[in-house]
């Protein structure tokens, strides 16, 4: 790990030799201090600190605090945490970068961590803004867990020289580190679950590597990896804030919503949460004509990760009941009963009552609601073709 050039030093995980010093000043933290003794209440912090200073390895830490961590956050806040990567072969120890659609800012990552694990693989890197980064111990904590930084509030200039790092340093985990990466396909969580592929992404991606576009999309192996969650914790948040912005212009995210949204989505209700994983695009990507004009070339690009998304959504009860409501129809009622229509009705009312605005419009915010359950349906009707 010592060889790992020094232009990375900044956003990646951290280096095996130097997690004793982190672990110190992380046990050091009254902060982090209080955030250990909220997770493990009956455990003395100074067991927890003798714990950390064992770990000689991110991986091992994971093993350690993070596994069990995600775990128990698995059996108190769902009804099960599943995973379908048959299509990636039995090959364990080939790498991929997996793409997805974003609903959760920790749990994406830390659920597909947990099931790699459970099914012999290794763990993730995970690619995290830094505007979530809010306080030291917080940095310092993801970068032990294997994420590296994605630097957001830059000028244009600086901008394109952190995602030619950023590209390089992806390429490296992948071919050099030999590790598996994780990253979402669009900056942020889509609020309204309609989930697209930005071509800004692909683009970063292709600043590192050799040879042509392609070749360097193919170097990354990259999986499009399908979330399903049955409950969005932050779906109130998220319809919330469509109404700010509706109608104060300027309006923007504080550091206490991004962390009360990180809160929620932890230890929020989250009901069945499904992971599907469609075949690696390497063969895809290099069938694709590389003359074509670049822009059309990505467009192609972030419609097969789209399309490899949107056909492996875990549809639920409450996806085919959003559509039916949004839509007035009845197009879907033997998809579900009415035990399950009434109960998110019910579900959705108390979302809505958790919304706490001078001038609510429940009308507008019951709708974006619906259609965040809504949009992953209508989004894999298109990828299958279902009629």
């Amino acid at each position: 790990m010592s060889n790992i050039p020094a232009e990375f030093d900044e956003i990646r995980p951290y280096s095996p030799e130097e997690l004793p010093q982190v672990f110190e000043e992380l046990i050091a933290d009254p902060n982090f201090q209080k955030i250990i003794h909220y997770i493990f209440p009956s455990a003395p912090f100074e067991v927890i600190a003798n714990k950390m200073r064992q770990c000689k390895t991110s991986f091992e830490f994971q093993k350690a605090f993070s596994y069990n961590l995600i775990k128990d956050i698995e059996q108190k806040c769902s009804k099960g945490v599943t995973i379908n990567c048959k299509v990636l072969g039995d090959d364990k120890q080939q790498k991929f970068t997996f793409i997805s659609n974003h609903r959760d800012i920790i749990l994406d990552s830390g659920f597909l961590s947990v099931l790699l694990l459970d099914e012999g693989r290794n763990t993730v890197e995970i690619a995290i803004g830094d505007n979530l980064l809010i306080y030291p111990w917080i940095k310092k904590l993801v970068r032990i867990n294997k994420s590296f930084i994605v630097q957001r509030a830059l000028t244009m200039r600086q901008m394109l020289e952190s995602s030619a790092r950023l590209s390089r340093y992806m390429h490296y985990a992948i071919q050099e580190k030999h590790e598996n990466i994780w990253i979402a396909q669009r900056e942020g969580r889509a609020k309204d679950s309609n989930d697209r592929t930005q071509d800004s992404i692909l683009k970063m991606m292709t600043m590192g590597g050799e040879g042509n576009i392609i070749d360097r999309l193919v170097g990354l192996h990259i999986v499009p990896l399908a979330i399903s969650y049955e409950y969005d914790p932050c779906d109130y948040l998220k319809a919330k804030e469509f109404q700010l912005k509706r109608d104060i212009p300027d309006y923007k995210k504080t550091t206490a919503d991004d962390l009360l949204n990180m809160q929620t989505g932890l230890m929020g209700y989250k009901g069945f949460v499904h992971f599907q994983t469609d075949e690696c695009l390497d063969t895809k990507l290099m069938q694709l004509d590389i003359k074509q004009p670049k822009q059309e070339l990505f467009t192609q690009i972030s419609a097969l990760i789209d399309k490899g998304i949107h056909k492996n959504y875990k549809i639920y009860p409450n996806n085919y009941i959003a559509y039916d409501l949004l839509k007035k129809e009845n197009r879907f009622s033997d998809k579900y009963t009415k035990e399950e229509e009434a109960g998110f009705k019910k579900y959705l009312k108390g979302q809505l009552d958790k919304i706490d605005l001078e001038q609510k419009d429940e009308t507008f915010l019951m709708e974006k609601m619906l259609i965040m359950y809504a949009n992953p349906l209508i989004n894999y009707l298109a990828a299958t073709k279902e009629k």
